[in-house]
Parts: C-alpha cells; sequence; structure tokens
C-alpha cells in the first residue's frame, strides 16, 4: 500500500516545508505578507540576485549567497542544504520565467511553500488595463529577439519582458526591419518602485530614447502597413505559404501540410520526428501550434539543414526544434526524445515504417505522403497490414492558360495515417 503524505506536507524522504521561495518586488519588504517576513528573518541561507538581496537586507538574519553561474551550482547547493531553513528570492512570480521551474525539477513540491508577488507581467498589464489573457507574453530576457517572431500578428497586444536597458532599443530596430514601425510601443520602468516610469512612443519608428532603466517591460500594439518583410507567423492556423519558408522546391502544398497538422493531432507535450524534414515546415508548424510542442527535423542533406535552422528562426522556434543530420532509419538511433507522432514526407521505405510503427509511443501517431507509385504501393500494404485511414488528394488551382485562366492540377498525394494502439488503455468488456 502506497502511503499518501499530501495532507500532511511530508515526503518520501520524511521532510516538511523547509525552503521558501517568495517574490520580491521594488517594494522591498513593504510587499511581502507577514508568514514571508518570518520566514525571511528566520532563514539560515538566503538566496538571491545582488538586487534582491539588497531588498530583502532589512530582515535576513542568517547567510547571503547570490547566484552563481551557472545556475544550477547554487541549485545543488539549496539542495544540499535540504531541511534547514532555506529563503529563495525571485522577481515578482517565481514560476512564471523564473527560478521556481528550475528549483521544482530538484526538489519536491511538497517541501517547498512559495509566496509569489504579482509578476512583472501583471504589473505592466495593469498600468494599461490591458487584461494579461488576451495579450501575448514573450519574453527576451536570456532569449534571442527571434522569441517574438511567433507573436508578430497585426492588431495584436504583446508585453516583453527585456533583459535590460538595450532591449527596447533593439526591439524597436527589430520590428522595424519587419515592418511594424507603424507600431505603438510603452516602455514601463522599475515598476512599484521610486524610479517607476511609464513612457509612451506612438510609434516604433520614432523611438530613440537611450535613459532607459535597466529593469523595463515593453508593451506593444502590433500595426503592420505598407510594404515590408513577409509576416513570418501572421497566421495562426497551418498551411502557412510555401515562401514564408527558405526552400528548394521540397515542401509539401499549403493544403495538404494543413491536412498533416490535423492529422497528426498534438498534444500538450508531444514531440514529433519529422523525417526527410525538407524545408522543416511540417516541424515548424506543429511547434507553432502550442508552447509545448517539441519537434525533431531529420534531414541528410546538409544545406536543408541549415534552412531548417534558419527558418526555425524566423519563425522563433528554434530552442524547441532539434535538426538531426543524416538518413533514416540509421540515423534515428542518436535521437533520445521518444516520438508521439510521427511525419514521414520524404524517402518512405518498408524498413523505416516498421521502425517508426516500433518507435512511436502508445497512442502516438504516424502520418505518411507518397506521390509514386512505389510509395503508393507501401502505403497501400501499410494500410492492409495495419489499418488506419489511407486517403487520396487531388489539388487544382487556377492559373493562365494562353491569354485565358484554366485550371492546373497538382501531383496527387496518396496519405497513409495510423495510430499505435494504447497499451495502457483499459480493455473493453
Amino acid at each position: 500500500m502506497i502511503k499518501d503524505n499530501s495532507a500532511t506536507g511530508a515526503t518520501a524522504s520524511g521532510r516538511s516545508a523547509w525552503l521558501t521561495i517568495m517574490g520580491i518586488n521594488e517594494d522591498g519588504i513593504d510587499g511581502l505578507n507577514p508568514v514571508a517576513r518570518s520566514a525571511l528573518a528566520a532563514a539560515r541561507v538566503v538566496f538571491g540576485g545582488k538586487r534582491h538581496l539588497s531588498l530583502a537586507a532589512p530582515l535576513i538574519q542568517g547567510d547571503s549567497e547570490v547566484w552563481q553561474s551557472p545556475i544550477e551550482s547554487s541549485v545543488e547547493r539549496i539542495r544540499q542544504l535540504a531541511g534547514q531553513s532555506v529563503v529563495v528570492l525571485a522577481s515578482g512570480d517565481p514560476f512564471l520565467y523564473g527560478i521556481g521551474s528550475a528549483l521544482a525539477r530538484a526538489i519536491p513540491a511538497a517541501e517547498m511553500q512559495v509566496f509569489p508577488a504579482p509578476s512583472a507581467f501583471s504589473l505592466a498589464c495593469a498600468r494599461l488595463g490591458w487584461a494579461q489573457q488576451n495579450t501575448r507574453l514573450v519574453s527576451v530576457c536570456g532569449r534571442p529577439l527571434a522569441q517574438l517572431d511567433s507573436a508578430l500578428l497585426h492588431g495584436s497586444r504583446v508585453m516583453v519582458l527585456c533583459a535590460g536597458a538595450e532591449s527596447p532599443r533593439q526591439i524597436a530596430e527589430y520590428l522595424c526591419q519587419r515592418g511594424y514601425q507603424h507600431s505603438r510601443m510603452t516602455v514601463l520602468e522599475a515598476l512599484g518602485g521610486a524610479d517607476e516610469r511609464v513612457r509612451h512612443y506612438a510609434r516604433l519608428g520614432a523611438f530613440d530614447d537611450n535613459n532607459i532603466h535597466p529593469l523595463n517591460m515593453v508593451a506593444l500594439e502590433l500595426s503592420k502597413v505598407g510594404s515590408g518583410p513577409s509576416e513570418a507567423a501572421a497566421s495562426l492556423a497551418p498551411g502557412r505559404p510555401r515562401d514564408d519558408f527558405l526552400n528548394d522546391g521540397q515542401i509539401s502544398r499549403e493544403e495538404i501540410r494543413a491536412t498533416v497538422q490535423a492529422r497528426l493531432a498534438p498534444q500538450q507535450g508531444d514531440c514529433l520526428w519529422d523525417i526527410g524534414a525538407g524545408s522543416g515546415a511540417v516541424a515548424i508548424e506543429w511547434l507553432l501550434l502550442d508552447s509545448s510542442l517539441r519537434a525533431v527535423a531529420v534531414e541528410r542533406h546538409p544545406e536543408r539543414c541549415r534552412r531548417i535552422e534558419a527558418n526555425a528562426h524566423r519563425f522563433g522556434v528554434a530552442d524547441r526544434l532539434t535538426v538531426v543530420e543524416g538518413a533514416a532509419p540509421g540515423i534515428i538511433h542518436s535521437i533520445t526524445a521518444a516520438p508521439n507522432a510521427v511525419f514521414i514526407g520524404g524517402g518512405a521505405s518498408a524498413e523505416i515504417v516498421e521502425r517508426m510503427t516500433e518507435m512511436l509511443e502508445p497512442a502516438g501517431r504516424l502520418v505518411t505522403n507518397s506521390v509514386t507509385l512505389e510509395s503508393d504501393a507501401l502505403l497501400t500494404e501499410s494500410y492492409r497490414r495495419l489499418g488506419g485511414t489511407l486517403s487520396r488528394f487531388s489539388i487544382e488551382c487556377c492559373a493562365p492558360l494562353g491569354a485565358l485562366t484554366g485550371w492546373e492540377p497538382a501531383r496527387s498525394i496518396m496519405q497513409w495515417c495510423w495510430q499505435k494502439p494504447d497499451s495502457h488503455a483499459e480493455p473493453t468488456l
């Protein structure tokens, strides 16, 4: 029998909560509730950045330790103090782009008590009267500006957690290059503190202020007018125009890519393997559907691998895409992430299909496209053996026909979709 200790706060180690994680903002200890203040005063060791430790200094009685680099060193140090009273200070909400997630991977939740403060996003949205649920939240703190790409939609409101005093200028220049120079920008500095300042700029193209507090947020009201560079992530739906992706012609038609995503049926946290990825369009559109998704693009041509990486950066999903250079199935032994979904877009063979059906996680989905008679025969045989669904798509588009206009057919696509049985499912009676 397994005993549930959650009601008492005890864990398998027998320890109750010993680690306190608390958010502290520019108002310092005045913003802490009485329980958090008591925990801070009683702590044997307090961890935080120099600014956090300075803000909390009037209440700290124990030792203070500034974060080490890499941060994992401090996390390990905290683990070694298990059972003693330890406080970790963080900005705002520790579990929103904060240290909380790293600590939760190393320490059971029942051994922690958390006192979040209003996050920088909450404070900034409150100042402007923006509803957070209708605002795109992005962090470029320790991340490339390409993180903004997936949020670039005309008419959207975007709140950006910045990396320092230079961030507003860098963001303005980055967006102007993408045709958003007529967007409105607000810079919110040192929110909640004595140095708080909020400044509005009617046009990104006119921003030229260098006197910015290093602790700042940028609020954007996006407006794209005139002729600018292609808006890479303009649509929320898959099936984006082929010209939005760098490619050498090895890219599925928009209509086919939309059906592929529907059949891949992504679920929270899933990992896709895109075999014979070409431009990487299928993997990238998969990643754009939800921030929890991951993907591996397998491509044997080095130049195409570089294009996939460039496309991933262009759409702001490079941090969740792994590009593996090599030919399947031989190269797949080097991939550590198990697939919840697999797309075979080019070069399908009986061996590849066999290996993918074996490696798929239970309830995983496999989608394979074919444009040749040989591959058609393979998919037909796979359908006969394993079941699933077999479809054929024929697409015709209007095109000039001399001085007139006529229908121009594209190559027909055969598509086989199969779902692996779920070994965890309860048997039906």
